[in-house]
This record gives C-alpha cells, sequence and structure tokens, in this order.
C-alpha cells in the first residue's frame, strides 16, 4: 500500500506538470513579423564534423534567405572531419571556413562555437547543427523577433523529419514532446531548456557571462548551460519563439544504438546544472517512469502489480494525450499521435536507460569517446 501510494502521489505530481506545459504552451502567441526588415548584423554560426552528406543542404538553405546578405555572415567550424565537409563548404560563396586546430579537449563542439563567435561581426549570433536545414525567412524571423521584444537570448522549435521506420518515428514523436516542454518552460521562464540546433544570443552578452568558461570541461551542454548563465543575468531577456517559419528541421540518428547514445549524450550534463529549478522537474518524470519497472519487478511476485502497471500505462496515455496533440498540431505531425499510446513502453524504457547510463558520463558521438 506504501508502494502504491508513492506512485499515486507521483502520476498526480506528473499530471499536475504536464497540465501546465500544455496550458504554457497554448499560451505562447504564435509571433508573425510586421516586418522582416531589420539593420541587426546576424552571424550563423555552424560547427561541423564529418557532415559532407548533410551540410550541402543547410549552405543552400542560407543563400536563399530572405535576411539581407549584407547583413549575414554565415561562419562554418571544420571540427577535425575526415571526410569531405570542408571540400563542400568551399563550393558556396560567401560563407567563411575555419579549422579548428585544438585537440585533446573534452568539449569540441563549444571550441568551436568560441571560436567562430570570436570571428563572428555580427550583433547576433545564431547557432544550428551542420545536419539541419530551414525555411527561407528563418534568419528575417528571428532578427524581427530578436529586434521587437529586445532579447538577449532566443529559444527556437527544432523539428526531425522521418522516414516511415520506428526508430524515425519515435525520434520525432519523441523530439516533438521534448520542443513543447522547451517552449512551454521558456514562456512561463520556470526553468532554462534550448537547443543548440536553433537558438540566438547577442555576441556581446555571451562575453559578457564569460562564454563557456566554468563550463567548458563538460562534454555536452553548449546550449541549456549557456542559456542558463545568460537567465542569471537577465532573466526577463531570455525569449521562445514560436512560428512555423522558424522551425529548423534535423535528420533523426539511423539506429536505436545511435539514439541512445545521442539520449546518453544529453542526460549527461543533468549533473552539471545550476539551474536547479529543473531537478524537480527531472526528479519527477524519472520517478514516474521508474515505478513502471518496479510495478513490473513486484508482479513477480504478485500478478495485481501487473494490472497496476497497464492501469498506469493507460492513464499517463490520457494525461499527455491533449499536451502531446497540441505540440504536434504545431509542427504539422499529428500523425504521430496514432502511434502514441504504443510508444509509452519504449518512451518508459529508454527514460529509464538514459538517466540511468547518463549519470556515468561516458560515451561515443561522432567517432570519439567521450567523458
Amino acid at each position: 500500500m506504501i508502494l502504491l501510494l508513492i506512485i499515486i502521489l507521483l502520476f498526480i505530481a506528473y499530471g499536475i506538470l504536464i497540465f501546465y506545459y500544455r496550458q504554457s504552451w497554448k499560451a505562447i502567441p504564435v509571433y508573425t513579423p510586421v516586418s522582416r526588415t531589420t539593420t541587426t548584423r546576424v552571424s550563423v554560426i555552424i560547427p561541423a564534423r564529418n557532415e559532407e552528406e548533410n551540410i550541402g543542404r543547410l549552405q543552400t538553405a542560407l543563400q536563399e534567405q530572405t535576411y539581407p546578405a549584407a547583413l549575414l555572415q554565415i561562419i562554418v567550424i571544420d571540427d577535425h572531419s575526415t571526410d569531405r565537409t570542408a571540400e563542400v563548404v568551399r563550393q558556396f560563396p560567401g560563407v567563411t571556413l575555419l579549422q579548428l586546430t585544438d585537440d585533446g579537449i573534452n568539449s569540441y563542439k563549444k571550441k568551436a562555437i568560441e571560436t567562430g563567435i570570436a570571428a563572428a561581426t555580427g550583433e547576433l549570433i545564431v547557432t544550428t547543427d551542420a545536419d539541419c536545414w530551414c525555411d527561407i525567412n528563418w534568419i528575417g524571423t528571428i532578427a524581427s523577433f530578436y529586434a521587437a521584444n529586445n532579447s538577449v537570448f532566443i529559444a527556437a522549435p527544432v523539428a526531425i523529419e522521418c522516414s516511415a521506420k520506428l526508430v524515425e518515428v519515435f525520434q520525432a514523436y519523441d523530439f516533438a514532446v521534448l520542443q513543447g516542454i522547451t517552449g512551454a518552460a521558456v514562456y512561463k521562464n520556470i526553468h532554462a531548456m534550448c537547443n543548440g540546433a536553433n537558438m540566438a544570443y547577442r555576441r556581446d552578452v555571451f562575453y559578457e557571462v564569460g562564454g563557456f568558461t566554468g563550463i567548458d570541461t563538460i562534454a555536452s551542454g553548449d546550449d541549456m548551460l549557456l542559456m542558463y548563465k545568460i537567465w542569471k543575468k537577465y532573466p526577463d531577456r531570455v525569449h521562445y519563439l514560436k512560428s512555423e517559419e522558424t522551425i529548423v528541421y534535423t535528420r533523426p540518428v539511423p539506429t536505436w544504438k545511435a539514439f541512445f547514445s545521442q539520449r546518453i549524450r544529453w542526460a549527461s550534463k543533468a549533473t552539471q546544472y545550476d539551474d536547479k529549478r529543473i531537478f524537480a522537474v527531472l526528479g519527477i518524470v524519472y520517478l514516474l517512469n521508474l515505478s513502471f519497472l518496479v510495478l513490473i519487478v513486484a508482479g513477480c511476485w504478485n500478478h495485481t502489480f501487473w494490472i497496476y502497471a497497464a492501469g498506469l500505462w493507460i492513464a499517463k496515455t490520457l494525461v499527455e494525450f491533449p499536451f502531446v496533440s497540441s505540440v504536434t498540431a504545431f509542427f504539422d505531425k499529428q500523425y504521430l499521435m496514432k502511434y502514441f499510446f504504443f510508444f509509452q513502453p519504449l518512451h518508459i524504457a529508454y527514460t529509464i536507460l538514459s538517466g540511468l547510463f547518463g549519470q556515468f558520463g561516458k560515451y561515443e558521438w561522432k567517432g570519439r569517446k567521450v567523458s
């Protein structure tokens, strides 16, 4: 009875949290710029490692931006690529290509971004990943929002474009949920959350908060850890930009092994968060998901616990459905909802495993073993 009472209390807390996220997500106004004509000079920073198959698509999208070319600087930092990444980048006019020379460090991506910002001339830094692509109004809408809201940091939406493969569809669903939480959290200023594939910040503020100093030995966290440093200085000027024109699209990783490696990488920075507000959220989410494992194991001695686990599965689905449905509608991915109920066990399992293994702090990414 004590076990069931704890799980019921966890579920109530989780339900309140998800309801709050849903209401907050729906409350975010969709931004429609009156004009995309600003005088803001923008520098787009793109770290790249072995991205010859992807970076051409991003560069083409950046060449087609409606934002004035005179105000737009594109910087690619080649992170020790062993393929034709640099050669592909050189095919596009006006792109600054830098080579990362540092070796033996723990956070190559932070060093690459730092190198790009040092060479940037823009007032506003926009970061994305080399395997992404965007709408032609991406930069113009970000610059317009920045000017209209006096922002120092902007988090913006990211979506995964997938095929019909299960591993890819699951990533698209999971990523959409994370994006909904991101938007809600930033809009309501309840905790820092963002994705480095689509965010922007003032160059002078980056240096004002010391850049990556203090977090430069952490392999991951070039986005959320930096965001929190800026939030501490300017808590009322960190904003979320909800606009279909600013969605950055990315590809899913191709295998389950790569997916778990990616999620372990993301989870590995959790213990490094200075933003203590997020720990309560992470704790509630993780413990509720862990409850399923506890009930299943307990069911080996008393089969009634398996019935409780099934009931919790249904209840969790019902609580999450309105929120996830609202988020997928914004990203035009309503088709994902037909998989929603059946993805629950998979989502629960990966949450438990990535949370556990993420604490060991070791994983492989881009051909590197990182600790």
